[in-house]
């Protein structure tokens, strides 16, 4: 709501400081008060900082009660290196927004195992290279109370029919990396969205074993299938990659919908982590709406 504080972290990957401060204005112009981390900007290697000042940042984040919603400053690889120490009751007993995608599916997993509802959406670079544009709108309506509404043309490959349930999901590899862990998301009559970038189709396919033969499959009500940018397609792997999903869930009678606008792309839709929403796939289209 405007006059809320939102707090601007990095629980991952470092980042250029610059898109933090634009960030920031871009936050500031949309009536927040935004704040940044003690240690956002820092670097550590590939992190954002040492680990401990990440925790700190994201621990002092979520336990301060003026901090409406944790933005991310990017992924990246490094948040799964905080989560021993991030409480289920911490997250339940301090709700607000978390934003973010790609390596921060995890904290979405978080959470959502917590029953706090967190924003699937792009970060720093997109606020501060595409302030105007419609993805920076729609991050923007659902921060202030907005429940999104999507509808993309049919696919081909997709499989009709009509489910409802919370939705989860995000980044692929990092959801395999919280199979078999305390962490992972709990799957019963959710809708599942998946992504991915820069893996080859082989260990795609080997990750989707993961989930069938984990009984994921068994338990959604759901599938929609985002965009797996720089995935290159491997003839040798009996189909692409979209043929390859399809095959994987053909003997599951949920509906499925392909090339969902979500993912490491510029037109990368904001989704509700944790909300209900109903799933209807048609000749015509795939719509997927969330509820108030």
């Amino acid at each position: 709501m405007p006059g809320d504080t939102i707090c601007i972290l990095s629980p991952a990957g470092k980042i250029d400081p610059e898109l933090i401060e634009r960030a920031a204005s871009v936050l500031t112009r949309w009536g927040l008060r935004p704040q940044i981390s003690a240690y956002a900007a820092d670097s550590h290697g590939r992190f954002a900082s040492l680990r401990e000042n990440r925790l700190h940042d994201f621990q002092n984040a979520l336990l301060n009660p003026e901090v409406k919603a944790i933005f991310c400053s990017r992924g990246g690889y490094g948040a799964v290196q905080l989560l021993e120490d991030i409480a289920p009751e911490m997250i339940r007993n301090n709700p607000k927004w978390l934003v973010g995608y790609s390596d921060i599916t995890l904290l979405h997993a978080a959470f959502s195992r917590s029953e706090i509802i967190s924003l699937h959406a792009p970060m720093a670079k997109q606020l501060a290279e595409h302030p105007d544009d419609e993805i920076s709108g729609l991050i923007k309506a659902v921060l202030f109370g907005g429940r999104p509404k999507y509808r993309v043309s049919s696919h081909e490959l997709n499989r009709c029919g009509t489910a409802s349930g919370r939705v989860v999901g995000g980044n692929l590899s990092v959801l395999s990396g919280l199979r078999g862990t305390p962490y992972d998301y709990s799957y019963d009559g959710a809708i599942l969205f998946l992504e991915d970038i820069a893996e080859p189709l082989y260990k795609i396919d080997r990750m989707l074993y993961n989930l069938r033969l984990g009984g994921v499959f068994d338990r959604i009500s759901g599938l929609v299938v985002g965009q797996f940018s720089d995935c290159p397609e491997d003839l040798s792997m009996e189909g692409t990659l979209y043929e390859r999903i399809r095959e994987m869930v053909k003997s599951y009678h949920f509906p499925v919908c392909f090339d969902f606008p979500c993912g490491h792309v510029d037109f990368n839709v904001p989704l509700p982590v944790g909300a209900n929403a109903t799933f209807e796939v048609t000749d015509k289209e795939a719509a997927l709406c969330f509820l108030e």
